[in-house]
């Protein structure tokens, strides 16, 4: 069976508290991720998503001399800090009801203390579609289905 080890993202981006949230939303556009750990000196301190970003950063409709802009507000000062994390050990079940209990998007994976690993919804799909292929590789063919038209 599927462990958070086998699923989560070890390839990590990170981002220091005191780096500008335009320096985070760089850093998530140009790697195609919407969760970024805030770590010092190896240690998760917080977390910025893309919903952190977009809600700190001032309008575009808003005059230019007044707006707010992303280089001048503080990852430290919008990120997450009371962030939840999962053990790398812990089951995968617990993780998945976790996050659809608290409705959020990802847990950071913790191992002795560590930042190892982020485990998002994304992975949890892709881990629902492979189910879902094995048990429609085993059940047996029905053409009856062949005329349904989906979008």
């Amino acid at each position: 069976m599927f462990s958070i080890e086998a699923i989560m993202s070890t390839n990590l981006v990170t981002v220091p508290p005191s780096a500008t949230l335009a320096e985070a939303r760089t850093l998530m556009q140009s790697n195609g991720i919407h969760h970024l750990p805030v770590t010092e000196d190896g240690d998760i301190v917080g977390l910025v998503t893309i919903t952190t970003v977009l809600a700190a950063t001032d309008s575009f409709l808003r005059d230019d001399r007044n707006r707010i802009h992303a280089n001048e507000i503080i990852v430290g000062d919008v990120m997450v800090k009371d962030v939840a994390t999962v053990d790398v050990n812990a089951s995968l079940r617990q993780a998945a009801l976790f996050l659809e209990k608290h409705q959020i998007g990802c847990l950071p994976v913790i191992e002795d203390n560590n930042l190892v690993g982020i485990i998002t919804e994304t992975d949890f799909v892709a881990v629902a579609i492979n189910l879902l292929e094995q048990i429609e590789s085993t059940e047996p063919y029905d053409d009856d289905f062949d005329d349904l038209d989906v979008a």
